[in-house]
């Protein structure tokens, strides 16, 4: 049988209401996460460690970290690793975690819940026990899993408040569906190289969401406090506006200036920044902002964190970034 190890770190899937403190939500250990579920242990000889109980809202770079660190001091103990997370971070989480290991051999699943395990309506029990199982199989990705599929972690967003169906992959089809059977569809090829893993992450990075009528002025000031990237989520294909007050030119050529990267993702969920398409695209080319290509915001953003954290060369940067490391962007 198996050995799966469960990371909690809270989320909703963690909750429990206490119904005699008028329905206040509190923690629950996730030894107590199985006796709701007592069939999970047909599944696979399971262990379950508390890394931290947390709102996914205050999860940082350093509770990142932690998580890796805990996968990769067990690597071996393990043949598959199960994550409990909050929602609205968890596609950020799940990205960052892809890009820190290398070659893996053994699945990481991400899974959350709209709604706690102690609620009879949950989606807490189907999604724990997809993801336990998706953790027993021949799977060499970091993954996350929700209302019956499968994603790859950091092509993964999250579209819904209050659907179980609460995340999807927008330009990659799922790796996986559950029904009677999982049925695999593709997953990245295993490796013969050894896992490596990189836990570092620069938090030096911003994100700026364009909108019509934004001065790009009143941002220069963030560049000159440590600043090494910007994450541009611009209109479209990539473009941006050019003319008078609200040109962001100026800002481009900054942080050309000051040797800052600057990469251009896009506010619509589907298809690919194309920086040839447009004027704008070619402008921001030329001044050397890097497409995102169809990345999902998450994976933009964790992927420079990454990179940032784990080079000094601003070449092996660039030439990394424009490379699909994990599965992570199309790049054909």
């Amino acid at each position: 049988m198996k050995r799966i190890l469960i990371l909690q770190t809270g989320g909703t899937i963690a909750m429990q209401i206490r119904r005699e403190s008028n329905g206040e939500m509190v923690n629950t250990q996730s030894d107590s996460l199985i006796r709701y579920i007592p069939e999970l242990s047909q599944i696979a000889d399971i262990e379950c460690r508390e890394l931290f109980f947390k709102d996914s809202s205050d999860m940082s770079t350093a509770d990142w970290v932690v998580i890796i660190e805990a996968i990769r001091d067990t690597y071996n103990s393990f043949d598959g690793f199960v994550v409990l997370h909050g929602t609205d971070t968890l596609a950020y989480t799940a990205s960052a975690v892809s890009f820190a290991f290398k070659n893996l051999t053994k699945p990481i699943i991400f899974t959350g819940s709209q709604v706690p395990m102690s609620v009879i309506r949950s989606d807490a029990k189907r999604n724990l026990i997809n993801a336990i199982q998706m953790a027993t199989l021949p799977f060499n990705e970091v993954a996350v899993c929700f209302s019956d599929k499968i994603f790859r972690a950091n092509r993964s967003t999250k579209l819904s408040i209050g659907e179980f169906n609460a995340f999807n992959s927008p330009n990659f089809a799922p790796l996986a569906e559950i029904g009677l059977d999982i049925n695999i569809k593709h997953s990245l090829p295993p490796s013969a190289l050894p896992m490596e893993c990189f836990p570092v992450f620069s938090e030096d990075v911003i994100v700026l969401r364009l909108f019509p009528g934004m001065k790009p002025k009143q941002f220069l000031r963030l560049f000159e406090n440590g600043t090494r990237s910007v994450i541009l989520s611009g209109f479209g294909s990539g473009n941006f506006p050019v003319s008078g007050e609200y040109s962001l030119i100026p800002l481009l050529e900054k942080c050309a200036e000051k040797n800052i990267f600057v990469v251009m993702a896009s506010q619509a969920l589907y298809d690919s920044v194309d920086l040839e398409k447009y004027s704008s695209g070619r402008i921001a080319r030329d001044l050397g902002v890097i497409s995102a290509r169809d990345m999902t915001l998450e994976a933009a953003l964790t992927k420079m964190m990454y990179l940032l954290g784990r080079y000094k060369s601003p070449y092996q940067i660039r030439d990394r970034y424009l490379r699909s490391l994990r599965g992570e962007m199309t790049t054909e």
